[in-house]
């Protein structure tokens, strides 16, 4: 298993991590973490995250009750982006739809 001693965060020390529900597949939606968010999810075994806009530290679900129980982290082949496979306790995006996924803005059908 990798450890995350590996992982490359940018120049603010923020790493993307994608949340896909572990059973169906489903991307989820993307967020972004520090060491002290990751630090989190793995004592805590629900999805932290860095807040860009707020500066601060959240837990995904704490007001909605929506968390995000984590079942696995895995890291991209670069060591710069986070898959978090979940099991959603409900909707993941704010606006109420499962994913944040849920515009689509082309398609080769048209």
């Amino acid at each position: 298993m990798e450890t995350a001693d590996t992982l490359r965060y940018d120049d603010r020390g923020l790493i993307p991590a994608v949340l896909q529900d572990a059973e169906t597949g489903q991307v989820l939606m993307v967020a972004w973490m520090n060491a002290e968010a990751l630090r989190l999810t793995q004592e805590t075994g629900e999805a932290h995250f860095w807040s860009r806009s707020r500066q601060t530290l959240w837990h995904k679900g704490a007001t909605s009750g929506n968390i995000q129980r984590v079942r696995e982290i895995w890291m991209d082949c670069d060591a710069d982006v986070l898959l978090l496979r979940v099991d959603p306790a409900g909707p993941a995006c704010h606006t109420g739809a499962q994913s944040c996924f849920y515009r689509r803005i082309w398609s080769e059908e048209g």
